[in-house]
Order: C-alpha cells, then sequence, then structure tokens
C-alpha cells in the first residue's frame, strides 16, 4: 500500500517537472519534499470525504478560509474555477498543488494570470465594465439613503477600469491587466481579495514544513493551539485562587 502511494506521488512529480520544463504546464518551483508533503495533505483532507483522489468545492472553501482567510463567497467561487484547470468541478492532486504553487512560490506573472483568470468571469479573455461591477458592487457599503446604491460602484468601476485599461478600448484584456500591474503592482488585487496574505502563506508553510503527519487540517490545528492556551489560562488561574 505505501509502495503504491509512494509511486503515485512520484509519477505526479514526474508530470509536473516534464510538463513545467517544457512548457506544457505552468512552472512548478516547490521541491520534491514540498510536493510530497502537499499531496499528504490533499489525501488527508479528502480522506474523510472517501475520496482521497479528488477534492470537492464545500471542502475546498473549508481549507481556503481557515488556511489562507480568503472569506468572501462569490471570490472563493471564482478561486476554485483557477484551481480547477479541466472544469470537472472538483480538485485533483496535481491541480492542488498548482493551485498552491501561485499562492506560495509564484512570481507576479503568474499571479497576474491567475487573477486575471478569477476576475474574467465568464473567459472570454476580457474583464468587462459589467464583471467589474459584479466584483466590486460588495466592496463599498450601501446607505439606505442612497437614492441610487449603485452609483457609487459605477463610479469606483470607471476608476478601476482608467487604470487597468491602457488601450482605452473600454474592457481590460490581459495584455492591459500585466501593463497596468507591472507599473503599479498595489492594482494587483484591485477587482478584489484573492490571494493570500504573506503572514497566511508563511503559516502556511510553516505547517507545510512542520509534522504533516499528525496534520488533519489547519483548522484544527489552530483548535489544538486555543485549548492549550485555554487550559494553561485555567492552570494559572486555579493556582491564583488557591493563593488567595
Amino acid at each position: 500500500m505505501a509502495s503504491t502511494k509512494r509511486k503515485c506521488q512520484e509519477e505526479i512529480i514526474q508530470t509536473l517537472r516534464k510538463n513545467s520544463r517544457n512548457g506544457t504546464g505552468p512552472p512548478c518551483r516547490f521541491d520534491d519534499v514540498e510536493i510530497v508533503s502537499l499531496l499528504e495533505m490533499f489525501s488527508e483532507i479528502c480522506a474523510n470525504k472517501g475520496t482521497p483522489d479528488k477534492m470537492d468545492r464545500n471542502k475546498f472553501r473549508d481549507e481556503l478560509q481557515t488556511c489562507f482567510k480568503i472569506t468572501d463567497d462569490f471570490l472563493m467561487d471564482r478561486v476554485f474555477r483557477a484551481f480547477d484547470r479541466d472544469n470537472d468541478s472538483v480538485l485533483k492532486q496535481e491541480e492542488w498543488v498548482l493551485g498552491l504553487h501561485v499562492f506560495l512560490r509564484g512570481d507576479l506573472e503568474d499571479k497576474i494570470k491567475y487573477c486575471f483568470l478569477v476576475y474574467d468571469l465568464n473567459g472570454d479573455g476580457h474583464i468587462s465594465r459589467e464583471e467589474m461591477f459584479h466584483l466590486l458592487k460588495n466592496s463599498l457599503f450601501k446607505q439606505s439613503s442612497e437614492e441610487d446604491p449603485d452609483e457609487g460602484v459605477k463610479e469606483l468601476v470607471e476608476i478601476v477600469l482608467k487604470k487597468l485599461d491602457l488601450d482605452h478600448d473600454g474592457r481590460c484584456t490581459l495584455q492591459d491587466y500585466r501593463g497596468a500591474v507591472n507599473g503599479d503592482p498595489l492594482l494587483l488585487e484591485s477587482l478584489g481579495p484573492c490571494l493570500p496574505s504573506q503572514a497566511a502563506c508563511n503559516d502556511f508553510l510553516a505547517l507545510m514544513h512542520g509534522n504533516l503527519g499528525q496534520r488533519s487540517g489547519m483548522g484544527r490545528h489552530h483548535k489544538q493551539e486555543e485549548e492549550h492556551k485555554t487550559s494553561k489560562n485555567k492552570e494559572q488561574k486555579g493556582k491564583g485562587q488557591k493563593k488567595l
């Protein structure tokens, strides 16, 4: 059983390396040990669902929220779609590794392509005003007294479009987006937060490089830490009461 599992992991590693090397797939800058660690995580996350080789949307959302603090429902769905390269509504091991590569090892170009894929809602290669409106409509607080609550969103769309639409044709292509972000990296997530913070990435990397054999989800890891703190606080409180 263990030898079969290891053989499967080696085949995945070789496939990722080959595709990265010959340009038929995205780059993969994880070393072999890191890839195995991510594959072990994947198996542990999916084990409870009875599908050790596939991760469904709900399980992925749990990990996205707990590990990477991405919590917007709509954007979580878009991130899942970006990870799901073959559009079969489940993540396979290779897709999990390649998606996390963007988060943890991706350079600016990797993240530009990823964010554009998240923001291009209909997949036509352009981000339109309508798509920008849909992405940005939850970013502004709407006061009930406003006559037109969408007016502020429309104004924001025009501001963002002006910065991203470098060829001034009323929509943003990948080339426009790349040029704008290379000129000002702060524009990378201008249409919504779809990348984890550096702190969240560091926490995940620390977990990935730690004792993975005992991992059963980042959430449980944090829960154990909180339980330990609570227990310690109770002990200290008890000692204080005895002194009184």
